[in-house]
């Protein structure tokens, strides 16, 4: 039994129906709901996305030829050909006294920057880049804490035409090298330090042992964010305040094709370097004006949030509302510091229209006993979007509840791989407990059975079977992109696979059920089981280990299995020391939850470890092909594991 928790009083004033006003009018048809807009979308995809562009008002030096060469070509096809834009100058087309964005962190007030004031340090941080010899393709990367420097610093690489990448601070020196390292960054953005829960974390000796390993770097740009006079840097650098005090020259924003580099993020596997994935200007740009215009209905008066640090795409996604002219909210902190109150009460005083977070978070409040409506007064609070993980029935409820019953929730999905969503909401559609409402408008969203038969109302494999615009443009360092296929096309060839379990509804609404691959998902950032790898298996009295991600209330947890050298007994201290390492080296995300002894770790005949068919025996379903291990004994061990129900 489906159960509405919420409907639209009325949708004639949502973007999403002007959209559909003006396909109306200008194709000729007479849609008149969500699932014919969005039957439309993928149907006369190069229409869609022109209308897109056009609504959006990109701004461009030179026109484009062609929308897209080829729908069905995946990976490859080519879109706005012959376009030239600057994606930073699309983000700084507002240049007033409106505040464009708004900082708080753990022990500081509220800080503002408008419009005017973001240009103006851009402007300055793009000419000194520029002299530093900065050019278009060039790295410029941030090892830096959720601060608008990191805003401006991004900017400004941009302006360019040089490519961004960052990596959070509590990133282990390991962690961080083994992301830029691939990427030979020419310059570091990065802070003295961070808070996180009320404790003051320094970032400077893990940045001297990064630059150690990264000879490429020409230039270190500090921002003197905390207890500076205190700490004294290693290496040489530059004060990121000594350049905001220069005179500023005219910024020159570079004008580059559609598909010019912009992002590298980063998604790891189950063996070698985490995946360095390129993202484009003009695709990142206008998929995320589409997601913000029309499925969070998002205008100029509009003050956005999302719970993220730098590390995370919805970092990347939040900023992209500045091209709105919207105020971003930027957090670095601890969302439960000082008590587990201070996201909602900062939602209060800044007016937050839009509130984005992860369904942890929401959980854990429902776990927790906070009930926001009972403290914060939310008028101005429109839209509460959850991500990172499948948000479950009880928390809708806990929304509609204990924060706010007027309240548009939507759970939405997609991930770093298309630095946007398949899945998401829509102001004009009910809520309905427990689902996604809608598919994504251009994204040709299927859910697949094993033999890549489409279904309706039955669990499958979340695929793509038409090219849209934020696609990959390619993998770093991958020349002959065998990595880029083989991450997506080589379950079904040609037809993207994201490794999510997915239905889809007769009336189009969606619910996810997790990851299909081994790929983890704690808390919703997509990290994979090669990097907990390299370290566990270099400790001495680890002679082998396998690390799975088990579906958990509503997430994922980490799972690690271990083979102790000798069989020796598994003791608290060997776990403690094992967690230590692995969040040293990598970060506090990649540590398990639970660390299992066993005897001895599933293999396939040429040598894979089978995390996918642990996974499964774990979560209870059938487990085939096992015809193809060399050790189908190991696998029974798996089974009914006490440590795994609690």
């Amino acid at each position: 039994m489906k159960t509405t928790l919420w409907e639209p009083v009325s949708t004639e004033k949502t973007k999403m129906e002007e959209l559909t006003r003006i396909i109306n009018n200008n194709h000729s048809q007479s849609i008149n709901n969500y699932e014919k807009l969005h039957h439309w979308s993928i149907n006369h995809i190069p229409e869609f996305w022109e209308e897109i562009w056009n609504y959006c008002e990109i701004v461009h030096s030179e026109s484009y030829t062609q929308v897209v060469d080829d729908v069905k070509l995946m990976p490859g096809a080519k879109w706005f050909t012959g376009a030239k834009l600057n994606f930073a100058e699309n983000l700084l087309r507002f240049r007033d006294d409106r505040v464009a964005i708004k900082f708080k962190s753990e022990d500081k007030s509220v800080r503002e920057l408008t419009y005017l004031e973001l240009f103006q340090e851009v402007e300055k941080v793009s000419n000194y880049l520029r002299d530093l010899g900065v050019q278009k393709g060039d790295r410029v990367v941030g090892f830096l804490p959720n601060v608008p420097e990191a805003v401006v610093a991004m900017l400004a690489t941009s302006s360019l035409g040089a490519v961004w990448s960052s990596c959070s601070p509590d990133f282990g020196t390991n962690g961080v090298l083994d992301r830029f390292s691939q990427i030979e960054p020419k310059v570091i953005f990065s802070a003295y330090g961070y808070r996180y829960n009320g404790k003051h974390y320094d970032s400077l000796k893990k940045l001297n042992g990064v630059l150690k390993e990264l000879p490429t770097v020409q230039k270190v740009i500090l921002i003197d964010n905390h207890n500076s006079d205190e700490i004294n840097p290693k290496f040489e650098f530059i004060s990121y305040n000594e350049i905001l005090d220069s005179n500023p020259k005219p910024i020159q924003f570079e004008q580059l094709p559609f598909d010019h580099p912009l992002y590298i993020l980063y998604s790891s596997g189950t063996t070698g370097l985490p995946k360095s994935i390129v993202h484009s200007a003009g695709g990142t740009l206008l998929q995320h004006l589409k997601e913000l215009h029309f499925h969070c209905d998002l205008k100029r008066e509009d003050t956005i949030f999302y719970f993220t640090t730098c590390g995370w795409m919805m970092w990347n996604w939040l900023v992209s509302a500045l091209s709105i002219g919207s105020t971003i909210v930027l957090y670095d902190g601890s969302p439960f510091y000082p008590d587990g109150k201070e996201m909602w009460k900062l939602a209060e005083e800044l007016k937050f229209s839009v509130f984005g977070t992860s369904a942890k978070y929401i959980d854990a409040c429902r776990e927790h006993n906070i009930f926001p409506s009972t403290f914060s007064k939310l008028p101005k609070l429109r839209s509460i979007l959850s991500t990172g993980s499948p948000l479950v029935e009880e928390s809708f409820e806990y929304v509609y509840k204990h924060v706010k019953r007027d309240v548009h929730l939507a759970s939405i999905s997609g991930g770093t791989d298309i630095i946007s969503c398949f899945a998401l909401g829509s102001p004009t559609l009910e809520v309905v407990k427990g689902e996604l409402q809608c598919r994504g408008l251009g994204m040709d969203v299927h859910s697949y059975d094993e033999n890549g038969n489409a279904i309706i109302e039955k669990k499958g494999e979340l695929v793509c079977t038409s090219a849209f615009p934020s696609m990959p443009v390619y993998f770093w360092n991958d020349r002959d992109g065998s990595k880029y296929k083989n991450a997506y096309f080589s379950t079904f060839p040609s037809i993207w696979h994201h490794g999510d379990f997915i239905r889809i509804s007769e009336k189009g609404s969606l619910k996810i059920y997790g990851r299909s691959d081994s790929t983890l998902n704690p808390g919703g950032v997509r990290i994979g089981t090669s990097e907990i790898y390299r370290v566990v298996n270099s400790m001495d009295i680890i002679e082998d280990s396998l690390v799975i991600g088990q579906e958990w209330e509503g997430d994922q947890r980490i799972i690690l299995f271990v083979l102790i050298v000798d069989d020796l007994p598994l003791e608290k201290d060997m776990i403690d020391q094992i967690k230590f390492q692995i969040k040293n080296s990598c970060s506090p995300r990649h540590v398990p939850s639970k660390i299992i002894k066993v005897k001895g770790i599933p293999y396939t005949i040429n040598g894979k470890k089978v995390e996918i068919a642990v996974k499964n025996i774990i979560e209870g379903r059938t487990v085939t092909n096992q015809d193809s291990l060399s050790n189908p004994e190991t696998l029974n061990q798996f089974r009914n594991i006490p440590e795994l129900l609690n």
